[in-house]
């Protein structure tokens, strides 16, 4: 791969994102590329929004992805998805989890997923967590799975060996079985 290539995650505290974000991170390390990432926590322990930015390629020399140069989006709620999609260029995947967290005035869900279709950018709508939830009994793991989902689509240049082996190194002994199941739920979609 010659450019660089450049990743927004999204979604609000609790679903996983600082996890995706080191099995990410350990994948594209092992294939070889310099790895930048970033994390920006946000309201992280009140359900608020998380967002992290990863970037490999070569030569890396900042972690944060700016305005427009997203290869990938990858949004683990509705909403966060949506706010997302503003930074996107014409490059721009935008993978999002139909997963929806309501709040005050929130706009309803099928108001979100109608806007996230009117991007005209490659939109994929997943549903995730709910898989997870119904196949695995737990939701949590839906960021394995959007990233096995992502490695069969082609929106991420890495490989699933390599990602296997990330999640092996970087996901504790007891909870190993379960995200290996997840990623391979998502990569059979």
């Amino acid at each position: 791969m010659d450019k660089t290539f450049n990743i927004i995650i999204a979604g609000v505290g609790g679903q996983g994102i600082i996890t995706l974000l080191q099995v990410m991170d350990e994948a594209a390390f092992v294939e070889g590329f310099d790895i930048k990432s970033s994390e920006l926590h946000g309201l992280s322990q009140r359900g608020g929004s998380v967002e992290a930015h990863i970037r490999f390629g070569k030569k890396v020399y900042s972690p944060m992805v700016s305005n427009g140069s997203a290869d990938l989006i990858l949004a683990l709620e509705a909403l966060e998805g949506l706010r997302e999609s503003s930074k996107a260029g014409k490059q721009t995947k935008i993978l999002v989890n139909e997963y929806f967290l309501p709040f005050l005035n929130s706009p309803a869900k099928e108001d979100i997923i109608k806007q996230l279709g009117e991007t005209k950018k490659d939109f994929y709508l997943v549903s995730a967590s709910k898989d997870c939830k119904e196949k695995l009994q737990n939701e949590i793991v839906c960021t394995l799975y959007l990233l096995g989902y992502a490695v069969v689509k082609k929106l991420l240049p890495l490989k699933k060996e390599s990602v296997l082996r990330a999640i092996k190194n970087v996901i504790p002994e007891k909870y190993l079985d379960l995200n290996i199941k997840a990623f391979e739920l998502g990569y059979g979609n």
